[in-house]
């Protein structure tokens, strides 16, 4: 009986340790981690790593449907944050969309889709400043741009973090990035060259594991 239990005892085969397969997983996520810490600290990236814009610090995060409350051109309540996981190019502007205007959605349609096969990461944003109407010229060469009628001092405290000014004129100025965590994170400025605008942000999100 004893050699019995003895040869049942033998050809139970040994149990195989999780470790390997832990060690394994924790190494192929540990370079993921490091770039999110990384890109989430501004204040450790190279000397040497120059960007274009110039980064919004501290990093502020898109606002509830509540704090910004914005519509579609047909009326309809749109949430911003519905857009994370993109990229997303920003501008802002009155509706009648001057000169100005029309360069910065250029820039940003231009930026866009330039970016290959990352071209789905990214969505651009035109905030529309006020209710007037949007012309055909502009409504039809920027397909694509996603319009949306936002009220400009809740704008102007997400995007300038500042309060109320007489017709927040400083919405009308820079382009903006917000990342796909939903942090507004850089800003261009008024005159700036859409070259450099589109090599930065294909190089951002060439290096980016998020998005």
């Amino acid at each position: 009986m004893t050699h019995v239990a003895r040869d049942m005892t033998a050809s139970k085969p040994a149990r195989r340790s999780l470790t390997p397969m832990v060690l394994v997983f924790l190494c192929t996520l540990a370079p993921i981690v490091a770039a999110f810490v990384v890109y989430m600290n501004p204040q450790w990236w190279p000397a040497d790593a120059s960007n274009y814009g110039q980064l919004v610090e501290p990093q502020r995060p898109v606002p509830a449907p509540g704090a910004l409350k914005l519509t579609t051109l047909d009326g309809k309540p749109f949430d911003l944050q519905s857009l994370k996981g993109k990229w997303l190019l920003v501008a802002a502007d009155g509706a009648a969309c001057p000169e100005s205007c029309a360069r910065k959605l250029y820039i940003t349609r231009n930026t866009h889709a330039s970016q290959g096969k990352n071209v789905d990461r990214l969505a651009r944003v035109w905030f529309i400043t006020d209710d007037g109407p949007v012309p055909d010229k502009v409504l039809e060469a920027y397909q694509g741009t996603i319009m949306l009628r936002a009220d400009p001092d809740q704008l102007a405290r997400f995007l300038l973090a500042r309060d109320a000014a007489v017709g927040q004129p400083g919405l009308a100025q820079p382009i903006w990035v917000i990342d796909p965590l939903g942090n507004l994170m850089m800003q261009y400025p008024a005159d700036a060259d859409g070259v450099k605008v589109r090599k930065d942000i294909s190089k951002l999100v060439y290096n980016s594991r998020i998005g």
